[in-house]
């Protein structure tokens, strides 16, 4: 095959972006001298920066591009440009269009790629020279959708993963950052009660009740001698203080403490993490952490954790609501009560946890 420079566009959040990590190592499993480049937000770049496959990555931040719009019309152009130049070097033979938005594909033509593979979602793609035609992803992983475009240009696709190898100072790191966090037990589960945040305002649909992980928590802590840590991003410090005040046990609290490198370096060295449908997650199964996820609009057949041994690693816990899963086709049903999440019961979460940890502990 005489194509080896490779360019993934994936504008979307840190679940979306580790849903291409089997893409990436298929790419490499089939060109060993690929150049893989990748046109991601300024967020998810220190993660992809991190995987050694990734030879270079190109931000691009929309709501940074439409405030300078915006701005001055001449700076939005000159910032296009200097984006397209860019690429434009790179001499990529082909792009994997992930964004479904219709100009990704269009700016790629005008930046020299010739071959310009994605999914027409809504028709939007006209510039794509190789689509598959998309209503929305049901009923399997997202991941096997990217994958099928590689099926597209003839790549053989074997099973992969999604795990990625922590680097070796975030190994070091997190030794320090544990010998000062001065934790009495040396296994400790991490829990996540944020996430969701590519959802905005609506985040709080994809969110487990506090006072539910504020119970759960507790129930752990009777049963299991191990400790807890808290993890957030800065935007969610108020939500695990709310839980650290409800629950009676020391908690370690190190929500915007960290980066993504270092949540990701933390999660590797815990028992388990417990977290909501989102981006911690899916950093939890990069990371090689067994995982006990709450799920509600959402399919978890769709957006679950995706792993090889996902029934004996990982957890999803649902509620039999018949509404459920509500999210298709990139839509949530016009829906307040949200019982898919709020009735999710402590029991049945903490049973799962206790699978996991029972043996091990």
């Amino acid at each position: 095959m005489t194509t080896k420079r490779f360019l993934i566009i994936n504008p979307y959040g840190i679940g979306d972006v580790l849903f291409t990590v089997p893409m990436i190592k298929t790419i490499k499993a089939n060109v060993a001298d690929a150049f893989i480049g990748y046109v991601a937000n300024s967020r998810t770049a220190p993660l992809l920066q991190s995987i050694p496959e990734v030879n270079c990555v190109t931000i691009y931040d929309r709501d940074e591009f439409k405030a300078v719009s915006d701005r001055s019309k001449s700076e939005f152009l000159r910032l296009l440009k200097k984006t397209k130049d860019e690429i434009s070097a790179a001499q990529y033979d082909i792009c994997f269009d992930l964004s479904m938005t219709g100009y990704a594909a269009f700016y790629c033509m005008i930046a020299g790629i010739k071959e310009r593979v994605g999914l027409n979602y809504r028709n939007r793609s006209v510039f794509l020279t190789k689509k598959i035609l998309l209503k929305g992803f049901e009923g399997r992983h997202v991941v096997e959708y990217y994958l099928d475009l590689l099926r597209v240009i003839g790549f053989d696709v074997q099973p992969q993963t999604m795990e990625l190898l922590i680097p070796t100072e975030k190994r070091m790191w997190v030794k320090e950052f544990l010998r000062q966090a001065e934790l009495p037990k040396e296994n400790f589960l991490v829990v996540f009660p944020g996430g969701g945040e590519s959802w905005g305002h609506d985040a709080k649909f994809k969110r487990w009740p506090a006072i539910k992980y504020a119970e759960l928590i507790s129930k752990v802590f009777e049963n299991f001698n191990v400790e807890i840590i808290l993890m957030g991003n800065r935007k969610e410090e108020s939500l695990c203080k709310e839980i650290q005040s409800l629950v009676k046990y020391p908690l370690f609290n190190a929500c915007g403490q960290t980066d993504l490198l270092q949540t990701m370096a933390i999660l590797h060295q815990s028992a388990l993490a417990v977290v909501n449908d989102g981006g911690p997650l899916h950093m939890a199964v990069a990371a090689g952490t067994r995982t006990v996820s709450v799920f509600g609009p959402v399919d978890e057949k769709v957006y679950g954790p995706y792993s090889d041994d996902s029934q004996r690693h990982h957890r999803v816990v649902t509620t039999a609501i018949a509404c459920r899963p509500c999210y298709r086709n990139f839509r949530r049903a016009a829906c307040e009560h949200i019982s898919c999440i709020k009735d999710v019961e402590v029991e049945k979460v903490f049973s799962a946890v206790a699978n996991l940890l029972i043996g091990d502990l």
